[in-house]
This record gives C-alpha cells, sequence and structure tokens, in this order.
C-alpha cells in the first residue's frame, strides 16, 4: 500500500515528527530505496507550498512542516547511513542562492549524490556568490549544485553560473529548486549548465555518470 501523501502532509503541518517518522518506516520499500523516499517528501512539501498559496496555511505553518520535514530527512539519512562520506570519490557543492530560504530539495540532492560515491558540502540557504566561489575554488568541487525558488532571483543565477563556470577549474553547474520545474531558465545559463525539473531528472544525470565512470574504468 502507497503511503498516504495526505496523512504525512498533515504530521508535517502538525510538526508531529515522530509520526511522520513512523509514517515513512512503515513502508520498506522506500527505506530500501532514498530515491523514492526523497520523491514522496517532495510530493508531500509541494502540497504544503500549494495551500501556502491558497492562503489555507500561514507562514509559521510553512515553517512549522518544513523543519518536520527536514527533522524525517535528516534521520532517515542517518538510518541510511548516507553522511558516510566517500574520501576517495569526487566533490559536489550544494546551495541555494543569495535570498533564498527553501534547501530541502538541495539537502535531498545532496544525499543522492553521496549514495552515488561523490563527497559532499552542502551549504543550506542563502549563500551569497563571494563565498560560494571561494568555497567551490577552495575544496576544488567539480560539480555545483544550484537551488532556485523564485523568479525574480533568476538574474541573480545568472552571475552565479557566470562566475562558477569561469573559474580555472570549470566546474559543471546543476540547477534545480522550484523554479526550473516551472519556467524555462535556459536563458539565465550557458549551454554547459545542466537544469534539472525534479529529483527523477537528478537521478539520470546521477546514473549517467556512473555508466560513464564503469565506462572509462573498463576501457583504462
Amino acid at each position: 500500500m502507497a503511503i498516504n501523501i495526505e496523512m504525512l502532509t498533515d504530521d508535517f503541518l502538525e510538526g508531529d515528527q515522530n509520526q511522520a517518522w513512523e509514517r515513512i518506516m512503515e513502508h520498506s520499500e522506500l527505506l530500501e530505496n532514498s530515491y523514492l523516499t526523497f520523491e514522496v517528501l517532495t510530493k508531500a512539501m509541494y502540497r504544503i507550498g500549494i495551500l501556502w498559496e491558497e492562503n489555507k496555511i500561514s507562514v509559521a505553518d510553512e515553517h512549522l512542516a518544513t523543519t518536520t520535514c527536514d527533522y524525517v530527512l535528516s534521520r532517515y539519512a542517518h538510518f541510511r547511513k548516507m553522511a558516510n562520506r566517500n574520501s576517495e570519490g569526487p566533490k559536489a557543492l550544494f546551495l541555494c542562492i543569495e535570498q533564498e530560504q527553501h534547501y530541502l530539495g538541495v539537502k535531498m540532492i545532496s544525499l543522492l549524490f553521496e549514495e552515488y560515491g561523490f563527497q559532499t558540502k552542502l551549504f543550506g540557504a542563502n549563500l551569497p556568490l563571494e563565498y560560494t566561489l571561494d568555497q567551490a575554488k577552495k575544496w576544488g568541487a567539480s560539480v555545483v549544485g544550484i537551488s532556485v525558488s523564485i523568479r525574480y532571483h533568476a538574474e541573480r543565477l545568472n552571475r552565479y553560473i557566470t562566475e562558477l563556470e569561469d573559474l580555472p577549474h570549470s566546474p559543471e553547474i546543476i540547477v534545480g529548486g522550484r523554479l526550473a520545474s516551472q519556467f524555462d531558465l535556459s536563458s539565465y545559463c550557458s549551454k554547459q549548465t545542466t537544469l534539472v525539473a525534479d529529483l527523477h531528472q537528478v537521478r539520470e544525470w546521477l546514473e549517467s555518470w556512473k555508466d560513464s565512470v564503469q565506462y572509462d574504468l573498463r576501457y583504462k
């Protein structure tokens, strides 16, 4: 039986961390596949967003739901031991651009990257460009994942992409977030930028990357 998204949403809105966690734990197919778990959490938070846009819940309700979902996500990551980072893997850092506060999606993506063998750093919400550039350069990240949710931040996104891709080691830029699922952001990106509208596309990118790595290992 599939998990009831409406009931999970209600758990989030009530701030019932334990009930939300138990609801996830009841479904072994979720526990065995983090992608499915993240997809469920995303659907619940998407419903929260719709309720907020329709003025059916308050800002306080939305914040409580977000922190409850974050608790479940962090507990699940610990359950799957996804926090054990691969010290030999490629490096990827993840962030929300300046003034962006919605970090749950980029946190899920960071955890997926860890499962595929990446070393990751998650900076979360509201990271100014100067610090993004500094961290990407110092750490030598080969991938930088950027989340953007608000339309009038698109111009700022363009500056992030331009200056990050201009770094000496030219990291690959992946852009996601709610705005990427609703609008074509290609005019704000370069031809090298990867746009991902949802977790499914992130997983496709990771599977393609894994296949290319395995190919390189076979034919070296």
